[in-house]
């Protein structure tokens, strides 16, 4: 798949967060190029900004999921939920491409200080919702924290369709949800690549099977679309599922796995083309409501740089194992 000139000037345009992984995704530059962009993302834009933003105890904003006095605030009668607190601000710093060196003492001044808003639970142990779990498991992972604890956690919650549902701790349901399966694997795996440990992968595949049944977009029950949520893109997704999102994660773990994408994925790599503008982007849907520290990408209706790359990158990744040449 090729991208023009223009469009690949436009991406890289952009925060070192952005640019070091357009650079190695959708322009192949060499290695000794995006790594020394990504050695940048700590030191400038929004990496050094969130690292800026720490408080004392090792914390953001006061909170371990959502900051400080937030329950006791008009603001928790608002839509949405903020996003700038602990465990969302290391995913960022993470997804980020930030090395766990640049952290210092972090993880341990979180073992100390951190406990989460549900049960006064420590922050490394986990809780009981599976897409705070999967959070939690990649970045104390990436941090050097002994996660085998809480990756265990993933097979004993697993539910008998395959995957997860953060409503299910609290007996609200038997099913899995697309959402929840889809952040857990993406935990997994980044725990995986974090640690090697390949002692989950088996756990993956029935997640990962879970949502290919579906082909990533239908209800098992009536075979019609899930919800609209699977066919609009946005990004930051946060928690919030979407067919793209999903094929991002399946591109990821082809590539751990050494193996070729299952072919179950095809209607979905459909609706990602059926997306694409005629200038190579793709357009943010929405933006979930929320306090942030900034916003990292462009508002509602308008071309937005990450997720055409990600856009990019799974086409590629697609149309190469297909040998597909396309414009």
């Amino acid at each position: 798949m090729t991208i023009d000139e223009r469009t690949l000037a436009w991406m890289l345009d952009t925060d070192p967060a952005l640019r070091w992984q357009v650079e190695r995704d959708v322009a192949h530059a060499p290695p000794a190029i995006w790594e020394a962009t990504r050695e940048r993302v700590a030191h400038e834009g929004w990496g050094a900004l969130l690292l800026s933003r720490q408080d004392a105890d090792g914390q953001w904003a006061g909170g371990a999921y959502f900051p400080a006095g937030y329950f006791d605030s008009e603001e928790a009668q608002q839509p949405g939920q903020p996003w700038n607190a602990t465990t969302w601000t290391l995913k960022d710093l993470r997804e980020f491409g930030v090395p766990a060196e640049a952290l210092g003492d972090t993880a341990e001044k979180l073992a100390r200080n951190s406990r989460w808003e549900y049960d006064d639970l420590p922050y490394w142990g986990g809780e009981v919702d599976v897409c705070i779990n999967s959070f939690t498991l990649a970045n104390g992972a990436w941090l050097g924290v002994d996660m085998s604890g809480l990756a265990a956690w993933f097979r004993e919650h697993r539910l008998a369709d395959g995957g997860w549902n953060c409503e299910a701790e609290e007996g609200d349901s038997v099913r899995s949800s697309f959402h929840s399966t889809l952040n857990a694997l993406r935990g997994l795996l980044a725990y995986q690549r974090l640690t090697g440990d390949r002692t989950l992968t088996e756990v993956r595949r029935t997640g990962e099977e879970y949502l290919l049944s579906r082909r990533l977009l239908y209800r098992a029950s009536t075979g019609e679309l899930v919800a609209p949520f699977a066919t609009q893109f946005l990004y930051p997704n946060r928690h919030v599922y979407s067919a793209l999102a999903a094929l991002d994660y399946f591109r990821d773990a082809s590539e751990f796995d050494a193996l070729p994408p299952d072919e179950r994925l095809d209607e979905a790599i459909q609706v990602v083309r059926d997306q694409r503008q005629p200038d190579g982007t793709w357009v943010q849907s929405r933006r979930l409501p929320g306090r942030v520290w900034f916003h990292m990408d462009v508002p509602e209706g308008e071309p937005s740089p990450w997720l055409t790359l990600i856009g990019t990158r799974v086409l590629e990744w697609w149309d190469a194992a297909h040998d597909v040449a396309v414009a």
